[in-house]
């Protein structure tokens, strides 16, 4: 295929590199970062999304995507596809799913799970969100850049998978650091813990998986000081990015609620920021009841 990519950060540099492996005539553009090899630099967002069958994005946020969408929905050829796999608001992927169809452009929302290694390896999951035509179109690409692909629904539903997974992810992480400050306390060796939760009804992908106390369970963010694989600052936005729906959907997240305000403290008001999502262990290790 000729694909367009927008975006090629930590994560959008390695995705477009392992399309341009499988032999896919990449073309990109980024305001920031250098072209990975193999990609073709356009001087415009527009002037890689010309002619392709395909145009990738990998953004920060809803905002600047819809942005980016005004100059690229225009260039592209009818019958394309607008594949973005940022992780944004539910309304902006609705919102520029919309403008794509108005110009007779297939979109779809397909934000990923597995962070900068996922990209490099090509083991992502993307999470998508569109039509069965376009998911049919872009389906190849994500068996090259992942290793599994979910079809979730109408357009903006790739979006909320992401948002309430990561959700569960925010609250799960807080919950195993907060039972490893409490079995310090207690005077519970961590690892006869870790030997007891894993394997008990406490199981969860932040105990078994991705563990935050060093030199228990695999290696994880936890063994190399919290350097992240998964930002606190990125946890934080996809937990606001859960509030903001709920609010939008009238849905009560207590839980949810509680867990953007707690890496809001520890990524503005703390020293989390930089650090990976797991290190609220550390910051639980430090504190008082009151």
């Amino acid at each position: 295929m000729k694909i367009g990519f927008i975006g090629l950060g930590n994560m959008g540099a390695p995705m477009a590199a392992n399309l341009v492996a499988a032999g896919h005539d990449v073309t990109g553009h980024d305001i920031h970062a250098a072209m990975p090899d193999g990609v073709v630099a356009a001087i415009s967002a527009a002037g890689a999304a010309k002619d392709a069958d395909v145009v990738i994005t990998m953004l920060p946020n809803g905002a600047i995507l819809r942005s980016v969408a005004e100059e690229l929905i225009p260039a592209m050829k009818k019958g394309a596809v607008l594949c973005d796999c940022s992780t944004v608001d539910v309304e902006s992927a609705r919102v520029v799913a919309e403008q794509a169809a108005e110009a007779g452009v297939l979109a779809i929302d397909a934000p990923v799970s597995g962070g900068i290694g996922g990209a490099a390896a090509g083991t992502l999951t993307f999470m998508a969100g569109g039509s069965d035509a376009a998911f049919a179109i872009v389906r190849p690409l994500f068996d090259i850049m992942g290793q599994k692909a979910v079809h979730c629904g109408p357009s903006g539903n790739g979006q909320a998978a992401k948002i309430c997974n990561n959700m569960i992810l925010g609250v799960t992480m807080i919950a195993t650091c907060e039972a490893f400050a409490l079995a310090d306390k207690l005077g519970l060796d961590r690892q006869k813990m870790f030997d007891v939760v894993s394997t008990s009804s406490g199981y969860s992908w932040t105990m078994n998986a991705y563990c935050p106390a060093p030199g228990v369970g695999p290696q994880s963010p936890a063994d190399n000081d919290y350097k992240p694989g998964f930002a606190a600052e990125l946890m934080l936005k996809d937990l606001r990015l859960s509030q903001q729906a709920a609010e939008a959907a009238d849905a009560d997240t207590p839980m949810g609620q509680l867990a953007a305000l707690l890496y809001e403290s520890f990524v503005e008001r703390e020293d989390g920021k930089g650090m990976d999502f797991s290190a609220m262990l550390p910051r639980f290790e430090k504190r008082h009841r009151g």
